[in-house]
């Protein structure tokens, strides 16, 4: 029997997966939750075989979560389950250790077959989006020009920004030029439509 967490903030589509996966025979959800900073306690009490995790979490995302389950329950594997298709999303979670990627769009037979695969210890990937991947490319954003480009994604003004990062506003305005040139986007707006559908600005 393979013991699955999932962890979904949307009550009803984690009760659609719980209620999926209980078709199963072979297959037994041991936990749902709806935060992402529960998911490490719980599957430390738990001891599921397969996490399934959204990204979009509150308390922490479900990628942060990956890495820390991993950390401290590394034979726990996890399968991400998301309507963020960005592909730094995908290049993050490899880093993390995450073990498939499905989006929410997949048959609903999708699951079910993909948590018995990571299970096994193969990895289940969308091929779109691993090509979509390998396209993008991984952030050739700096860690600052990430942190300034976020918090201009709130609307602040540059010296906002410089207080709230403990900048200079002239370092928060190089940061952005930055940003925008290896972005290309055309201005900030644009350099953040960029970064933030490439996935490069997190979640």
């Amino acid at each position: 029997m393979i013991r699955v967490l999932i962890a979904e903030d949307m009550h009803m589509i984690r009760r659609a997966l719980a209620a999926l996966l209980l078709l199963e025979d072979d297959i037994e959800v041991v936990a749902d939750l709806d935060r992402g900073d529960e998911i490490v306690a719980t599957a430390l009490r738990t001891r599921p075989d397969v996490a399934v995790l959204d990204i979009d979490l509150p308390g922490i995302d479900g990628l942060t979560a990956a890495g820390q389950l991993y950390e401290q329950l590394p034979e726990c594997r996890t399968l991400v389950l998301t309507g963020l298709t960005q592909p730094g999303n995908l290049l993050r979670a490899l880093k993390l250790h995450v073990r498939g990627f499905i989006t929410k769009d997949a048959p609903p037979d999708a699951l079910a077959d993909g948590i018995r695969r990571v299970a096994a210890g193969q990895r289940v990937i969308d091929p779109d989006l691993v090509a979509a991947a390998l396209e993008t490319g991984a952030s050739p954003l700096t860690v600052r020009e990430t942190d300034v480009l976020r918090a201009a994604e709130t609307g602040i003004s540059t010296e906002e920004i410089a207080v709230r990062l403990s900048l200079s506003p002239a370092t928060v305005r190089n940061y952005l030029s930055n940003s925008i040139s290896k972005t290309g986007g055309r201005n900030r707006i644009d350099a953040i439509r960029i970064a933030r559908n490439a996935g490069w600005l997190g979640t």
